[in-house]
């Protein structure tokens, strides 16, 4: 992958994967020595569309914890096998990924190097940067993949990490951590909301 365009080096990998089906270690191979933070893009935007894939957000939100772990302790990148080997099928991974790429070109838009560059700096900020791409995996996990926007507000973030620290762009970086926000706001009010239907029912039959 040489070309510069952070979209056309997902393109490329999109285009690559196996016609039948595709795992989270064949995903690794594709990306290459491109960097973890590459691999994080692209098994994020898959996630931008509203409702995803069934089963997906486990194993590509555990890869993209994985990563972000290893970015916080600076440790080699592990995987469990069973988490390496799970297939997703080629098919519907690619067909999310087309549309997720519409959104992903739009953000990638936004991005410009080396803008507020003590947000990408080593030591305190990239610290907190890692526990918030922590955080944003931990997000695109919870268990509300059914609900609309539940993954892609939580992948929204992010990719916006992402493209940050690949770019050391420090609005970028801003731009993810008010994603989060926003994600606690509305995971906050679904089970808010939830709460309230509950008991509304449990008053109306008891």
């Amino acid at each position: 992958m040489h070309r510069h365009s952070l979209t056309q080096k997902i393109e490329t990998a999109i285009n690559a994967l196996p016609p039948e089906g595709v795992t989270l270690s064949e995903i690794r191979d594709l990306i290459g020595k491109e960097g973890l933070m590459l691999l994080t893009a692209f098994l994020a935007v898959v996630f931008l569309i509203p409702v995803s894939i069934p089963g997906v957000s486990t194993v590509f939100g555990g890869a993209i914890l994985l990563v972000s772990f290893s970015r916080l302790f600076k440790r080699d990148l592990w995987i469990p096998r069973k988490l390496e080997n799970r297939m997703v099928s080629t098919m519907k991974l690619r067909a999310a990924l087309g549309r997720g790429l519409v959104w992903f070109r739009r953000l990638e838009r936004v991005s410009r190097p080396h803008r507020i560059p003590w947000l990408t700096s080593d030591g305190l900020a990239a610290t907190i940067n890692n526990l918030a791409l922590v955080l944003g995996a931990l997000l695109l996990m919870a268990p509300f993949g059914l609900i609309p926007f539940s993954n892609t507000f939580p992948a929204v973030a992010v990719l916006f990490f992402a493209i940050g620290l690949m770019q050391r762009d420090g609005v970028c970086i801003l731009l993810g951590h008010l994603s989060n926000l926003a994600t606690i706001a509305y995971f906050t009010f679904l089970i808010g909301g939830g709460g309230v239907v509950v008991t509304r029912l449990l008053r109306h039959f008891f």
